[in-house]
């Protein structure tokens, strides 16, 4: 026994010594982060933009496990495209920001209506008359949809530019469940609501395969027509790229660098090194080091200018606040649209005085009817008020995103933006038949004819099954209502916009279930008219959920580390093929973990699996 005794001590001192290691780890982890890291924009420099991970409106998850995350160059990844918005349109009438370089080996995507902002703002440059160069060791579509604005493109010579178009494709699970004898019960409202068929079907049905590929055919069109403009091709270049990829290499040698030169897709085939010389001439040498050229990293660069604005409380405010990710019920973290979380907000936006209007920033594939309907009932409040809400929809806002946006006054989309999708689908799994396979039976009595009915190791009950159906019946009467009377048009017409069906931002502009084309500024814009703010000066506020101290210090940290990184030119990517796997991964995530996340209390969702990593 007291040897026993002893390694019980000996484990627990072991415990408590690891743990004060660990906490002594961290605080030494901070500290660094907090440290003075700030870089000095030098006199002449270059603009690195070096986007990582996907592009965001916000950014989500705990922001200490992304900090730590980030020193050790493998959790960042995500990049808040503000940042890189805000950065080159500061870079376009800064004298000292003498050419932008764009370094996109590390961006794994965020949707094509993120990618034409990002572009808009890399016109600005171009427009100021500064060079935009970019160097890549290989080029993915959305990678090359920014490259292809930069008067120079250069790529590695063992590197390729990988333009397949775009697809749809989902995972389709009815073979697996049936073969582990799970119920899963379906109820839904809309000829194309197709968010439950991967559970229902081996594959897609003739309804969503016509939705999808009109939307599909949209994005393509304006993603060859954007890309051709730029580079002054052909538009149906695009498709014989793709579409003969095999063939033109075959006659390039086997030698996909030299096949995208000879198409003229890029400028120069050569190695990392070939635009030093270049990058060198544009904004001379490094003041340290005189090999290379001197440049500053976008996050580095934007968080100097951000430190040096001065705010104006006395002056009117418009509020932007984005609504990013699933909608869920209750509290939710950044990155995920907790209903009562983003309701508290938008009651923040309402109290204050000096918020005039309130832009929406909306990035959602939807979610639970129940918080979508708590939202909707909070931006009912502040319209109630006079305060004009204009809604600005990112890559995709449909269904529950939607359902939130449609009180606006104003909806701005981008002609590519995924939205509609107005639909209802409820998803209730049971296990009998997986329990009797393994020899659990389930039995007993209730004393009404409910009892028992939803019980997920039953069958579920007759009056249950009638219970759903006639709920997700009433929940799309609702939603259809609700879009017919904020668009002034009849139920009739309503319902038959919606069925679920999802629509390109160009065809909802045509059909009325969008105002205007345009982005974020030009809402912002709008919703200062709106408020009789346009003659005189206002101010742009940015509502976010308050961060505690533990956020603070993580979020503080995090952006130095970043910088940091930035700073010393470290990569922080795996090459395109690394961002074809990943945004395969992305692409499993949206198909599983979304359903991980949905909370609905009557499970009873207005949402869409239509968005693309």
């Amino acid at each position: 026994m007291r040897f026993l005794h002893f390694i019980w001590r000996f484990l627990n001192n072991l415990r408590k010594a690891f743990q004060i290691f660990l906490m002594l780890l961290v605080l030494g982890l901070i500290i660094a982060g907090l440290a003075e890291t700030d870089i000095a924009i030098p006199p002449s420099a270059i603009l690195v933009v070096s986007p990582t991970g996907v592009l965001v409106d916000q950014l989500e998850g705990d922001p200490l496990l992304s900090a730590l995350a980030g020193t050790q160059g493998t959790g960042i990844q995500q990049t808040l495209l503000t940042d890189i918005t805000d950065s080159l349109n500061a870079a376009a009438d800064d004298e000292r920001i003498k050419a932008v370089m764009l370094e996109l080996d590390g961006l794994t995507g965020g949707g094509l209506a993120k990618l034409q902002t990002f572009a808009a703002a890399l016109g600005k440059v171009h427009d100021a008359g500064k060079p935009i160069i970019a160097i890549g060791d290989g080029y993915t579509q959305d990678q090359y949809y920014l490259a292809a604005f930069a008067d120079e493109i250069y790529l590695h010579e063992l590197g390729v530019v990988y333009i397949d178009g775009y697809g749809y494709y989902r995972t389709y699970l009815k073979g697996i469940i049936d073969k582990l004898n799970i119920d899963l019960n379906v109820f839904r409202v809309g000829k194309y609501k197709s968010f439950v068929e991967p559970f229902i079907r081996d594959d897609m049905s003739a309804a969503d395969r016509e939705a999808s590929q009109r939307w599909l055919d949209a994005l393509w069109s304006a993603y060859k027509n954007d890309v051709s403009s730029a580079r002054q091709l052909d538009p149906g270049y695009l498709d014989d790229y793709a579409n003969h990829f095999v063939d033109n290499l075959r006659e390039a040698g086997g030698n996909p660098a030299q096949m995208a030169l000879a198409v003229g897709l890029v400028d120069s085939v050569a190695g990392r090194g070939a635009a030093r010389e270049r990058l060198i001439e544009l904004a001379g040498p490094d003041a340290d080091d005189d090999s290379t050229y001197s440049r500053i990293d976008f996050l580095s660069y934007i968080s100097q200018l951000r430190a040096k604005q001065v705010e104006r409380p006395e002056d009117p405010k418009v509020a932007v606040l984005v609504a990013a990710g699933e909608i869920v019920d209750g509290e939710a973290p950044r990155g995920t649209i907790g209903g009562d979380s983003l309701a508290a907000l938008i009651d923040q936006a309402a109290d204050d005085e000096q918020i005039k209007a309130l832009v929406l920033r909306v990035d959602s594939p939807g979610g639970s009817m129940f918080a979508s309907e708590v939202v909707l009932a909070q931006l009912a409040q502040l319209k109630l008020l006079g305060k004009p809400l204009v809604v600005s929809m990112s890559s995709v806002a449909a269904s529950g995103g939607y359902y939130i946006a449609m009180l606006a006054d104003q909806i701005w989309a981008s002609e590519t933006t995924i939205t509609g999708s107005i639909g209802v689908g409820a998803l209730v799994p049971t296990f009998q038949r997986s329990l009797d396979g393994i020899g659990v039976h389930i039995d007993g009595v209730g004393t009404t004819q409910l009892s028992g009915q939803f019980r997920p190791d039953r069958e579920l009950g007759e009056q249950a099954r009638e219970f759903l159906q006639l709920s997700v019946e009433e929940a799309y009467r609702i939603f259809v209502g609700k879009f017919a009377d904020a668009r002034g048009i009849s139920f009739e017409r309503a319902d038959n916009l919606a069925q679920g069906r999802v629509w390109v931002g160009s065809d909802a502009l045509a059909i009325g279930l969008v105002d205007q084309i345009g982005g974020l500024d030009d809402a912002i814009r709008s919703a200062a008219d709106l408020a009789g703010l346009a003659e005189q000066t206002y101010s742009v506020q940015t509502i976010a959920p308050e961060s505690n101290f533990r956020e603070q210090i993580a979020l503080e940290f995090f952006g130095k580390i970043v910088s940091f990184i930035g700073s010393l030119g470290i990569r922080l990517d795996n090459g395109w093929i690394g961002s074809l796997a990943e945004g395969f991964v992305l692409h499993l995530e949206q198909e599983f973990g979304q359903l991980g996340r949905l909370n609905d209390p009557r499970g009873i969702y207005y949402h869409c699996f239509c968005a693309l990593p």
